[in-house]
């Protein structure tokens, strides 16, 4: 399903807060490992071309004993694994190779060897993401690592946004088989959002009837369809939980939940039923790229570009 996975490492501590993350979804759906560095060049004048090719020589032997020793840490967990090295500008590679090992997972920090910023991802994750030709998990590097926190599975507690949209439950088989391995308690959500009147000026007793009616609509036919989704015979032997929400902003109310109910993984898909292909992330997803702080999986819901097979082109095969 989400075979095989693409992991671009750098050598940092940072973006090694990946590893754990690797073989719990890598155990989760049985799928084969790529570790990916991508050596970047520096411009040198013709003087030091020399003296840069030994040291480039020295760099991309350490690469490959590290990438060779982090292999090995897999394989010995039973895991199927290969180090691939690559030359060039590092989102472009890293894209390229995705494409070419047809990969349908990236796996990534979210800041790795520049350290850590105020943003949620680094402006290099975010270029890898935005470009990227499957799907992306996202993992928060300034979050303690997985195995450091306890022998429980890492996602004890998973978000899965909801709008009532077949293209936002395109999540829904990956989590599922994900949280049945993991034994996770799955939360579905839906943010009912209050209609936005005219404020040119006061509003009148019969604008505040009709936003109530409206919003008193949509609660019922999310409450009604959340109960639904939860009864479905795939998630019948998971732990699901509902939430139905009102608020003015649905980023907002989802942001707080993660909080509350102390999420460890968010899970949504690329797009919802707004969601345009003019862009490759909906509002939602970007929202929780910059500003989230759980570990984030996103499930891309449009066809992949160049060739590449997308996760679901690939599951109707």
């Amino acid at each position: 399903m989400l075979d095989p996975i693409l992991v671009p490492l750098d050598g940092s501590q940072l973006a090694e807060c990946v590893l754990p993350h690797t073989t719990a979804i890598a155990r989760s759906f049985d799928a084969q490992i790529n570790l990916l560095c991508i050596l970047e060049k520096q411009q040198a004048s013709v003087s030091a071309q020399l003296f840069d090719l030994v040291n480039w020589q020295i760099k991309k032997t350490k690469t490959s004993l590290y990438l060779e020793k982090t292999k090995i840490g897999f394989q010995e967990s039973g895991l199927q694994a290969q180090a691939i090295i690559e030359e060039g500008l590092v989102a472009e590679e890293i894209t390229k190779i995705a494409q070419q090992q047809r990969v349908k997972l990236i796996i990534l920090s979210s800041h790795g060897q520049n350290g850590l910023t105020p943003w949620g991802i680094s402006s290099t994750s975010q270029k890898i993401i935005l470009s990227a030709p499957a799907s992306v998990f996202i993992v928060r590097a300034n979050q303690p690592r997985a195995s450091e926190l306890s022998e429980e599975s890492p996602y004890q507690r998973i978000l899965v946004p909801l709008d009532g949209s077949q293209r936002a439950e395109n999540v829904l088989p990956v989590i599922t088989q994900l949280a049945r391995f993991h034994k996770s308690e799955v939360h579905l959500v839906q943010v009912v959002q209050t209609p936005e009147l005219a404020r040119q000026m006061p509003l009148t007793g019969n604008d505040i009837d009709l936003s109530n009616r409206l919003v008193a609509r949509n609660q019922q036919e999310a409450q009604n369809y959340l109960q639904q989704v939860k009864l479905r015979s795939y998630l019948e032997d998971i732990s699901v939980q509902t939430h139905l929400i009102t608020g003015d902003n649905a980023a907002a109310e989802l942001h707080q939940l993660v909080d509350v109910e102390q999420i460890n993984l968010v899970a949504l898909s690329a797009h919802g039923y707004s969601g345009n292909h003019q862009w490759p992330y909906g509002s939602i997803p970007n929202n929780f790229m910059l500003y989230g702080k759980s570990h984030l999986l996103i499930i891309q819901d449009l066809p992949a570009k160049n060739g590449a097979i997308s996760f679901w082109e690939h599951a109707e095969r």
